[in-house]
């Protein structure tokens, strides 16, 4: 029954807060009834119309009191009193609409900052796959993969050994890839999917329209209805424009004919944060694509990823338990082929063996290169909302010392500081939460932008960044600390009003010296917390700036990199050297072409090949990041690939036309191999062997200088170049499936020859795949994650630089008032206009070097933190310390400025006639 109760009367108070209006007017009416009745009654007693209207309303007593005390039967009077409270809120501050306006933008600014970089943070780090019990998933990868943070892919075999033993209660194998719609010519790539045959009833996806794939399917070179492909709901209506024909429609995949069977739901992107795929195909299909290169009969292709849904009642440990008790059957059937003794041994007993790990957030290499500098912006942006908040504490400060008069005469009229407290209070709040609204549209528009700033022409990213409760919540959070953070103190410092001495000075009551020191207080706090933004985006600017102009070892510009696909084009394994080779020559004849050269690997493209190798003569060299004491990168390039990208010559020469197959096997290297293997001596006429094969061996012709391989972060590392013309000594059994042409412009922009080049090589083979980049965009691309970090610190170091300004200049404006008539009698009393401008100047340097004092504590600890994101410099980099005080120090004497300039024009004569 008390339950009941409780519910009756949670229901009644609901009730009148969405029909309040009509409860006060039925309440109104009930009493002007009751008022009329006893009029009437009085009347009929023998008094007159006007004497029992009056009786009347005197028996009755007040009505606002009866009324106050119906409403309590609905709604408690606490939450009156607050309703009330914020009503008056919102009246005070619209009828002080700028410093309103001031207030807001600061929030939204402090706020909308936070709930960007967090919208980045829940889409890419925290947002579940948008599937059934996504909890239930988890990777299949190793512990070395654990530690160094990336998700190794699998042989076929191993996702076949997986998938037959029935570990788990499902299990499911894909692999990104690019398909290319075009016939022929420049290239028409979409994000396709390789997949299992049970990839998406095991994840629990859907179809919007059609089918999705059935075990059947993935047969090898198709299923009973040939090969099929199912689409993305993003894709078909891109396509499609969303029309139901499109089921059973024929797709060309590398000129091989898909039929569409079915498409899925558009909450679906894939397995990869950041990467929407485009169109799924069965992993069975993969022969019809490569032929004879098929990725199904290699060991040594790690192509595959796969994960495994647990059953209801399997735990993580359980299921890695049994994974481990199956892994000597699964890696006896997998034997790669090939593989050196050594890594056969480590390969057999396990010591590389299998592990699960969580995957309901699925994959991602964003999320791997990106955390880091998420989590450090986000504690960037926290630091610059603190600043905010500081400076509207100190708005809100000199707002109270204008109310002061208003606030005594409330507390004379019987209001208690508690209600005061809880009246200003109010209005922090509704300032919050408007901030807050305003931040989450800044927010919305702020996240897009970041996703663009970060995606490049090649590697574009698609995140979900739908405001949902996770971000809702988040704001609302920080909306209600920031509230608290700059409503507090104001509060209860505003609201020690003492009525008779605020009435005689009509508001300068003794709360004025409070307020200075804790106006002083926070100015400190704003200054120290800036010299933190400001060195942190000093940093990351200097970061930035450091990898830009770092010498590569090779010229980026006037240079197009052209990518041409043989594997793709059905061009025969055998001839597509010459081919590739017949395309060079075509583009360099070309009118404008300064020179063009071929390689597998161009610099910066974010990958390569890794090799071990012995060189002759060599010294043993420590262990390197690359797990072994004899690693190299490695290059395949053609004759003038050296002289096309200005890398130059050190010792020895380049490849010539006679550096075939069936000459002697010759190889040209870096100083960084000298250095580590040979300790500088002479390297021409030594030679190298490859580790795994040691099938043959090179002879050393050239040395060339160190250029960047990888990234522009990495010290060079040790590299081998081999002739194109002798690809098939690598230590690999694949065939040569595509190459890289470097095309140099005789003149102005490389841009220019993507037309002419692509007609040269489609007069070679029309079908060739081409895919067009300027070396000079990739080396950008290369430094997208610095330039991005380096472009918010600096923009919220400038804010904190802004807002910091704006604390010095109201907390000197505010004590220049409030010493106005003391200036005055010190200029009486022949005090000169410089000397004031100095007594006004020498409190803001004394602020500002005490919070330069803290704040270079705080950026020292802090900097640490950020070490492994910086380049050329140390966390704790002198100049970049001095600099941030410098600028600190500057905007701080200028703010405070104005103010001591006004306070030395202050006319004497008439603040003594005013005193």
């Amino acid at each position: 029954m008390r339950r009941k109760g409780v519910m009756r009367q949670l229901l009644r108070r609901l009730s009148y807060l969405l029909r309040h209006r009509r409860f006060e007017a039925d309440l109104a009416e009930e009493m002007a009834f009751h008022r009329v009745m006893k009029q009437q009654e009085l009347e009929e007693g023998g008094l007159g119309p006007r004497e029992a209207a009056f009786a009347s309303r005197r028996a009755l007593g007040s009505v606002a009191l009866a009324q106050n005390r119906s409403r309590d039967v609905w709604l408690p009077h606490w939450l009156q009193g607050l309703g009330q409270d914020f009503r008056l809120a919102v009246r005070t501050l619209a009828a002080t609409r700028l410093v309103t306006t001031v207030v807001v933008l600061s929030l939204a600014l402090g706020i909308g900052a936070n709930t960007t970089i967090f919208s980045l943070v829940n889409s890419l780090l925290l947002r579940s796959l948008p599937i059934p019990e996504p909890e239930r998933l988890v990777t299949i990868t190793t512990p070395r993969g654990i530690n160094l943070g990336f998700t190794p892919g699998w042989p076929y075999v191993v996702w076949q050994q997986v998938r037959d033993g029935q570990l788990f209660e499902g299990a499911v194998a894909w692999s990104p890839v690019q398909f290319n719609l075009a016939p022929g010519g420049e290239t028409q790539f979409v994000n396709g999917l390789w997949v299992d045959g049970s990839f998406f009833r095991t994840l629990g996806v859907p179809a919007v329209l059609g089918r999705l794939f059935t075990d059947a399917d993935d047969q090898r070179g198709g299923g009973a209805d040939g090969a099929v492909a199912v689409i993305s709901y993003g894709f078909w209506q891109r396509h499609f424009g969303g029309t139901a024909n499109a089921i059973g429609h024929t797709l060309m995949l590398d000129h091989v004919p898909f039929t569409i069977v079915g498409i899925t739901p558009p909450e679906f992107f894939g397995m990869e944060v950041g990467r929407l795929f485009d169109v799924a195909v069965p992993i069975g299909d993969e022969p019809l694509l490569h032929g004879p290169e098929t990725f199904l009969e290699k060991g040594r292709a790690y192509w595959l990823s796969i994960m495994a849904r647990l059953k209801a009642t399997q735990t993580l440990g359980a299921a890695e338990a049994l994974l481990r008790a199956v892994q000597p059957q699964i890696r006896e059937a997998t034997l790669p082929e090939n593989l050196p003794a050594q890594a056969l041994e480590r390969y057999l007993t396990g010591t590389e063996g299998f592990a699960l790990v969580p995957a309901k957030s699925g994959t991602s290499d964003l999320r791997r290169q990106y955390e880091r500098a998420l989590w450090t912006i986000s504690a960037v942006v926290a630091v610059v909302l603190l600043v905010a908040c500081a400076n509207i504490a100190n708005l809100l400060l000199a707002r109270g010392s204008a109310r002061q008069h208003e606030l005594s005469v409330r507390c004379a009229l019987g209001a208690s500081r508690g209600r005061l407290v809880r009246q200003l209070f109010a209005e922090s709040v509704v300032l919050a939460a408007t901030g807050a609204a305003v931040g989450l549209l800044m927010a919305s528009w702020g996240s897009r932008f970041l996703v663009h700033q970060l995606s490049t022409q090649t590697n574009p990213i698609v995140l979900d960044l739908r405001t949902d409760g996770r971000v809702l919540l988040f704001a609302s959070g920080v909306a209600v600390l920031a509230a608290l953070l700059f409503g507090i103190a104001p509060a209860l410092y505003t609201s020690r009003a003492v009525p008779m001495d605020a009435l005689k000075t009509h508001g300068a009551g003794r709360a004025g010296r409070a307020r200075t020191r804790l106006a002083s207080g926070l100015v400190v706090a704003q200054v120290a917390l800036s010299l933190v933004l400001v060195v942190t985006a000093g940093l990351f600017a200097r970061t930035w700036a450091a990898l830009v102009t770092r010498e590569l070892g090779f010229d980026r510009e006037r240079v197009l990199l052209v990518n041409i696909d043989g594997q793709r084009a059905r061009t025969d394994p055998v001839q597509r050297a010459l081919v590739f080779e017949r395309a060079r020559e075509a583009v360099r004849a070309l009118p404008g072409v300064a020179n063009a050269a071929a390689s597998i690997v161009t610099p910066l493209q974010g990958g390569g090949m890794v090799n071990q190798i012995e060189v002759s003569g060599w010294t043993p060299v420590p262990p390197t990041v690359l797990g072994g004491i004899a690693n190299t990168w490695a290059n395949v390039v053609s004759p003038d690939w050296f002289t096309t990208l200005g890398i130059p010559f050190v010792a020895g020469r380049d490849f010539t036309d006679r550096d075939r197959s069936g000459m002697p096997l010759v190889a040209i290297v870096n100083q960084a191999l000298v250095r580590t293997f040979l300790n500088g001596a002479n390297p021409l006429g030594r030679t190298i062997t490859w580790i795994p094969t040691r099938e043959a061996s090179m002879e050393i012709v050239g040395v060339v200088a160190d250029a960047a391989y990888g990234s522009p972060r990495e010290r060079v590392p040790p590299t081998v170049y081999t002739p194109l013309a002798q690809f098939a000594i690598l230590p690999r059994t694949d065939p040569l499936a595509n190459v890289n042409l470097s095309v140099r412009s005789g003149g102005g922009s490389a841009v220019l020859l993507t037309k002419s080049v692509a007609g040269a090589i489609e007069g070679v083979d029309p079908l060739l795949a081409l895919t067009f980049r300027p070396l000079a965009d990739q080396v950008n691309a290369s430094l997208t994650r610095e330039r991005v970090v380096a472009l918010l610190a600096g923009s919220f170091g400038a804010l904190g630089l802004l807002l910091a300004g704006l604390g010095v200049y109201g907390v000197t404006a505010y004590a220049v008032s409030r010493r106005r008539t003391e200036i005055g009698i010190r200029m009486a009393l022949g005090a000169a206009p410089v000397g004031v401008i100095r007594l006004v100047l020498s409190r803001v340097l004394l602020l500002v070097g005490i919070g330069v004092i803290v704040g270079t504590g705080v950026s020292l600890w802090a900097s640490r933190f950020v070490a492994t994101l910086l380049y050329g410099l140390e966390p704790r980099d002198p100049a970049t310390l001095v600099g941030a005080i410098v600028v600190l120090a500057t905007v701080g004497a200028l703010a405070g400025s104005l103010p001591a300039w006004r306070a030395s024009r202050i006319d004497p004569a008439q603040v003594l006639r005013e005193s």
